[in-house]
């Protein structure tokens, strides 16, 4: 498990990867070129081995599961997301972050009261259907991560979908801002929707708004303080 330094993602404390890979095949990827770089295979993969790791460290601990993969992937086999949920069942004293681009899986699965459920929205097209799949997920805190935001996504109507959102720009290689007012309609729909809102350090913006969700149980909140 990689705890999180001074430049790592900011709305979590670490990242975890029992599951490696991915075929969505993203053409601002960071995690496929860190891969190939070093020559090594973006093919899903299982590393059981890594199953140990959040239950050995006792520090309360945010974890963003999947930083390198789509753990939620139409490709991913069902057995593998369940040894991963066994994990965060056994470790109660951590708030497990997951992201996928396959939202419709996510009601698939019973969410421990320690782990949040988020999916990512890159362009308009993605919206509606994410937005109506995460209403059918059973999590204390569901979440959308507007990263990179690619486009205008008109006024989006988050009431009753989610509890959080996420405002990222792009990163890496052809890194680019989005337009202040795509911000702008995010930022105006999720405080009319009573949405908390949060801006990654990659989103140069003022006045910066990072907020945790209002939903989310006590202890968890207490943490990231």
């Amino acid at each position: 498990m990689n705890v999180q330094g001074e430049h790592g993602i900011n709305w979590t404390d670490a990242t975890w990867n029992p599951v490696t890979g991915c075929r969505h095949d993203c053409p601002y990827c960071y995690a496929r070129e860190n891969y190939r770089r070093f020559n090594r295979s973006f093919e899903p993969a299982f590393h059981p081995e890594a199953l140990r790791e959040p239950i050995a460290r006792h520090k309360p601990t945010k974890i963003f599961v999947g930083s390198t993969a789509d753990v939620f992937g139409a490709w991913v086999p069902r057995d593998w997301i369940e040894q991963v949920l066994n994990v965060v069942r056994k470790a109660p004293q951590h708030t497990f972050q997951f992201l996928t681009k396959n939202p419709q899986r996510l009601a698939e699965f019973r969410f421990p009261d320690n782990a949040w459920a988020g999916a990512t929205i890159d362009v308009r097209a993605r919206l509606k259907p994410t937005l109506e799949a995460l209403r059918h997920v059973q999590a204390p805190v569901r979440f959308i991560s507007f990263e990179p935001l690619n486009g205008d996504m008109g006024v989006p109507l988050l009431a009753g979908a989610v509890e959080w959102i996420i405002i990222g720009a792009q990163t890496g290689h052809g890194a680019h801002q989005p337009e202040e007012g795509w911000v702008d309609d995010l930022v105006s729909a999720a405080t009319a929707a009573r949405v908390a809102i949060w801006f990654k350090d990659n989103l140069i913006r003022e006045p910066r708004i990072n907020d945790w969700p209002r939903s989310a149980p006590m202890r968890q909140m207490a943490l990231a303080l």
